[in-house]
């Protein structure tokens, strides 16, 4: 290359940058007239947003949905870019849109885990706040006592829990002898030593068996160690005059299934029926509407063989067993007395 055409190169190519760089500078301080001022979206419904995007030569996207319980259903609360600044037509404005104050129905949390707890939260998109443990002797460690907002009731998404939570009572309590004591006294002695009876057994002995009431057996066996929410089942006498099947009196907790996550939100009631089949037949212990995950708390009286069916809607969901008869626990029933003659 001449030398002569070094220079002139050099200087063209200089000129030309400046006049690039100038050209950014200028776009820069003084947006070309194409542009617009993006104007404030939030407030506005999506629809009337959308109308003033096209007007304007723009275009949207809604990039996310949050509740809000300030902006109702379907309202811009969020905006990229901000209002104010400049936009070349066609750019995108981003929305963020409101899904409104969506109503769910509180989760029962009473006697779960901690693990079943968040489970439960993040089905129904809820938080868990403030956790505080205090000594049980009847809900084992690291089950809830007692939660805020209560079962059942009204909540909105996002919205936080207050549990009170079991850390156990007495590491370990001795079972007290409740062989040969009446019924009523042994549950008052359970009432002061901490324990918690759990399955009474009510069972006909015939006529040389101890008096009605007396209790003939434990579960566990007396000065045996339990947790303190561990329950001891008795087995007591109906009574020398009683024959024929064994009575249980069972608590029973049963809670009502989520069949999925839109059964968790207000209204989405559930046609709930318990039945309990026994020796006296099969009746209906509960039937009524119920929410889904509600518990139902229940002392059933159940004679002989029994099991409580549950349905929802109508369709067999679980089935749980009572108690079963042994045979031949009676003995044979004493002959009645054969008439005296008048002859």
């Amino acid at each position: 290359m001449p030398r002569d055409w070094i220079f002139p190169i050099v200087l063209a190519i200089f000129v030309a940058v400046v006049v690039w760089f100038g050209r950014q500078i200028h776009d820069f301080l003084l947006p070309p007239s194409d542009s617009v001022t993006v104007p404030s979206f939030v407030g506005q419904t999506l629809t009337d947003a959308n109308a003033e995007i096209a007007r304007l030569k723009l275009s949207s996207a809604v990039v996310d949905h949050t509740p809000s319980d300030r902006y109702p259903k379907n309202v811009v609360i969020m905006q990229r870019p901000d209002a104010g600044e400049q936009a070349r037509e066609g750019r995108q404005i981003s929305f963020v849109i409101s899904d409104g104050i969506v109503a769910r129905l509180m989760p029962d949390l009473r006697y779960q885990s901690m693990r079943e707890v968040q489970l439960d939260l993040s089905r129904v998109r809820m938080k868990l706040g403030k956790v505080t443990y205090v000594k049980s002797d009847i809900i084992p460690e690291g089950h809830v006592i007692s939660q805020d907002p209560a079962p059942l009731s009204s909540v909105a998404e996002g919205d936080a829990v207050t549990l009170i939570v079991s850390r156990g009572g007495l590491s370990v309590l001795q079972v007290p002898n409740f062989t040969g004591m009446d019924i009523d006294d042994a549950r008052a002695l359970a009432g002061r030593t901490g324990v918690k009876l759990g399955q009474v057994v009510w069972t006909p002995l015939g006529p040389n068996g101890p008096p009605h009431g007396a209790v003939v057996r434990q579960i566990p066996d007396p000065k045996g160690k339990i947790a303190s929410y561990d329950p001891v089942s008795l087995q007591v006498s109906a009574g020398p005059y009683e024959s024929g099947y064994l009575i249980r009196q069972v608590r029973v907790l049963v809670s009502v299934p989520v069949p999925d996550e839109t059964q968790t939100q207000t209204g989405q009631q559930l046609d709930v029926r318990l039945t309990v089949t026994d020796a006296t037949g099969k009746y209906d212990l509960y039937r009524a509407f119920a929410e889904p995950g509600q518990k139902l708390d229940f002392t059933v009286t159940a004679v002989g063989t029994s099991l409580i069916d549950m349905y929802v809607n109508d369709v067999l969901v679980g089935e749980t067993r009572l108690g079963v008869e042994p045979p031949a626990v009676y003995g044979k029933k004493p002959a009645s007395p054969s008439p005296v003659s008048t002859q």
